[in-house]
């Protein structure tokens, strides 16, 4: 079962709270001592760059799949480390990861060190709304900008998510995943009912049958995902599969996950049925089937955003990282005098712009 380490930032004590953390999840992904260096140090820098920037904010760390799937084998697990604020934004990014640019009066190296040493950097910031900084450490990260020369990429698409335990816990009942199978690849989320570890124990049950699913349509999987679960508390459930091939999307979910498609900027829900995987499914499971393309984007989530969060347009963007997509959902749809109530997470999957 999983860890997940949310670090709240606002006084100088905590930026060591973020490194240990990012030191514990580099051990979780089994990272060799020059990695976790480099994973210890990127926490480090944006727990820093929080306090003198964005007046706090706070560090989301967890052990998740690469936003790049390749085919014929088991992904390597990466260390993904996310900064979250809602401060004053910043006018110029790019002068913003340029070393030695600062406006506070340090050396202002760190976002640009982040950006260097980091298998994988980027940052998104509005200003008056705040930013977003995201990097992942992987002992062999791909690279969403893969070339032709590297073979087994998942051509396409790339997927990234993240992961909020409610009131600082160590686990949470939310969890997502996904998987390949040839031409398939398949998302899902589950919301483990309640909180704490007996809800991360069904999450994890979901995610860990997923993986034997892979070429499952999502109604099949889903009906393989009830078995799994029997014996826990059970779990909503939502499962979104994308034929690279044909250029179609399936969608089948029991439970109150979310699910919207973004497509050429208009979104439109997909609907689940009412049940609990494990504990009460459905006797028949609906899929619905859309054309997936260049400029589609998916959005799962929990329960955790408020129930009647919609997308704003600007969130349907497929070049802009999943990951980041979902840290900015969750930090829009969120704020320091209204926080959220229950675990949150939301996974996303889009088109890879490198690969058009």
């Amino acid at each position: 079962m999983p860890r997940v380490w949310e670090v709240p930032v606002h006084d100088s004590t905590r930026v060591r709270d973020a490194r240990v953390a990012a030191e514990h999840a580099a051990a979780a992904a089994s990272l060799d001592e020059p990695r976790t260096a480099v994973a210890a140090l990127v926490a480090t820098e944006l727990a820093t760059n929080l306090l003198k920037h964005a007046g706090g904010g706070r560090v989301l760390i967890d052990v998740v799949a690469p936003p790049v799937l390749a085919a014929g084998r088991d992904a390597d697990p990466v260390v993904q480390i996310a900064a979250i604020d809602h401060g004053p934004g910043i006018a110029d990014v790019a002068e913003a990861l340029r070393d030695g640019f600062s406006t506070a009066g340090s050396l202002g190296a760190g976002l640009g060190t982040c950006r260097r040493i980091a298998g994988h950097f980027e940052l998104h910031s509005v200003p008056g709304r705040g930013t977003v900084a995201l990097a992942r450490v992987g002992a062999a990260l791909p690279r969403t900008g893969a070339g032709p020369d590297a073979p087994g990429l998942t051509a396409g698409v790339r997927a990234g998510g993240v992961n909020v335990p409610f009131g600082g816990a160590e686990y949470s009942g939310d969890a997502w995943a996904w998987v390949r199978s040839g031409d398939r690849v398949t998302l899902m989320l589950a919301d483990g009912l309640g909180h704490g570890p007996e809800a991360a124990l069904a999450s994890t049950a979901a995610a860990d049958a997923l993986r034997a699913s892979a070429g499952l349509p999502p109604a099949e999987a889903l009906r393989r995902l009830d078995g799994a679960l029997r014996g826990t508390r059970g779990a909503a459930v939502a499962v979104a599969q994308v034929d690279l091939r044909a250029g179609r999307l399936r969608f089948a979910g029991i439970g109150n996950v979310g699910a919207r498609l973004c497509a050429a900027g208009v979104w439109r829900p997909l609907v689940s049925r009412p049940g609990i995987v494990g504990v009460h499914r459905p006797g028949t499971l609906r899929e619905e089937e859309a054309v997936w393309g260049d400029d589609h984007l998916l959005i799962l989530h929990s329960d955790g955003l408020p129930s009647r969060w919609t997308p704003p347009p600007e969130t349907c963007r497929p070049c802009v990282d999943p990951a980041v997509t979902a840290a900015v959902t969750v930090r829009d749809a969120s704020s320091p005098a209204r926080p959220v109530r229950d675990d949150t997470a939301v996974a996303v999957l889009t088109s890879n712009p490198s690969d058009r």
